[in-house]
């Protein structure tokens, strides 16, 4: 199997693949040569220079990689070509087996407006907000939805030409702040907007749709840890949904997939009011999630494992979900702790922390440069206990004893996350990162 991705989900995808007797094909760049997930694999083929768009979105080179080596399947982990469509499409039909959902469910979620309207369809809540793309700013200001409104990229993701405005100036700035920015990172202009839930938790759902059209839910994780709208702490179970809320999102996440039929593992991603104990549909994501790995703690399910057999048509290996204790996961990025700004660098001291209830997915070890080509993420820190006091006490610990030399990382944030009172009684929510850095 060929992993079409690098850095730490190509190591992680890669030793499991390994453990199941598979052979496993690594790509990589010529400024990934040295990285471990390369060294790893059973096989590795260079496709090209540093840039992305020359190597691991060079869907030429990736396919010719996987005709030289005899691949019979790929995995796209997240990023890059995960959630193409079109390179979906190639895979199945040069013969080999793709390990993701159908090209079909991955196309109609790719947009963000046609994945709304679907949703609404199926009997999934959904936010106020517009259902075609919206034309202008005047039809911005026109539509009604209310303030504050949420202007979002249609084909975009990432956080990527999101904002909210809370007035009539601010939404045509807005609109066209996000136009621009959708043009030129997705190549796709559409614009819809959504009213903004103010005080919100994002709570995603970790979905499988099995190889006999069965869809379950492995519970739900909360990431209202963000900064700029991106992720960089996550936890389940969410200290902001109660029993009766988690229920009806987790029947609802499973609607969501049957309207696609949905295979593979799949996230989805809602907005929750956890005054209101209510939930508004945001997005599917059809691939692997970054922080999967806190739901195989509290499940003891290996999701990359579950991937290979829905895709090989065979059953899963676990007969319920009994989700146990909890578990917190820490994005440990090459980045300035106070501004998030990317920091590339030679690392020159790497020594994590270890443990029974310690975890950690790493890209990266002493010696190797991070270069400014990729995302900036070293590792995933992750931590289990059996309540959230006993994972908040590990992760305290744990956070000390990672020590990244070199680049500058954002472990003096966690250090500081860890005793701010707001995430440490459980009571906060996406806007907790603004107001720690206002």
């Amino acid at each position: 199997m060929l992993v079409a991705n690098r850095g730490e989900i190509a190591r992680r995808v890669i030793r499991t693949v390994r453990a199941l007797g598979v052979k496993a094909i690594a790509v990589y760049s010529e400024a990934d040569a040295d990285l471990p997930y390369v060294a790893e694999a059973d096989e590795a083929v260079l496709i090209g220079p540093a840039q992305p768009a020359k190597s691991y979105l060079d869907v030429d080179a990736v396919m010719e990689a996987a005709r030289r080596t005899n691949a019979r399947a790929v995995h796209p982990g997240y990023g890059f070509l995960a959630e193409n469509a079109a390179f979906a499409r190639r895979v199945a039909d040069d013969g080999l087996t793709w390990i993701g959902p159908p090209v079909e469910a991955i196309a109609a979620m790719g947009d963000k407006i046609s994945a709304r309207n679907l949703m609404e369809k199926a009997g999934v809540p959904v936010a106020a907000g517009t259902r075609e793309p919206v034309p202008d700013a005047d039809a911005a200001v026109t539509a009604g939805i209310g303030y504050p409104v949420m202007v979002k990229a249609a084909g975009g993701g990432g956080g990527i030409g999101m904002s909210v405005a809370y007035d009539e100036a601010e939404l045509r700035k807005a609109f066209e702040t996000a136009r621009t920015r959708a043009e030129r990172f997705f190549g796709n202009p559409d614009i819809l907007l959504e009213r903004f839930i103010e005080r919100a938790r994002h709570v995603e759902i970790q979905i499988l749709g099995l190889a006999d059209g069965t869809v379950v839910a492995l519970g739900e994780r909360d990431c209202s840890v963000q900064r700029r709208h991106q992720k960089v702490v996550e936890e389940t179970p969410s200290t902001g949904v109660g029993p009766e809320l988690r229920s009806r999102m987790l029947a609802a996440a499973v609607r969501a997939g049957e309207a696609v039929g949905y295979r593979g593992a799949g996230t989805v991603e809602c907005l929750v009011d956890p005054a209101a104990q209510e939930f508004v549909f945001l997005e599917m994501n059809t691939r692997l999630q970054v922080e999967h790995p806190v739901t195989e703690l509290v499940t003891g399910i290996d999701l990359v494992e579950q991937q290979l057999l829905v895709a090989a048509g065979e059953p899963v290996t676990f007969t319920e979900v009994e989700p146990r204790g909890h578990a917190i996961e820490f994005r440990v990025y090459a980045e300035d702790p106070k501004r998030f700004l990317p920091s590339p660098g030679d690392i020159t001291v790497w020594e994590e922390p270890s443990g029974d209830v310690v975890r950690v997915d790493s890209g990266y070890q002493a010696g190797n440069k991070v270069t400014p080509f990729y995302d900036p993420l070293l590792a995933k820190l992750c931590v289990y206990g059996a309540d959230r006091s006993q994972a908040l006490a590990t992760a305290r610990e744990a956070v000390a004893a990672f020590r990244v030399e070199g680049p500058k990382t954002n472990l003096p944030f966690f250090t500081e996350l860890l005793d701010n009172p707001e995430f440490v009684s459980g009571d906060y929510d996406t806007g907790l990162v603004d107001r720690m850095r206002a």
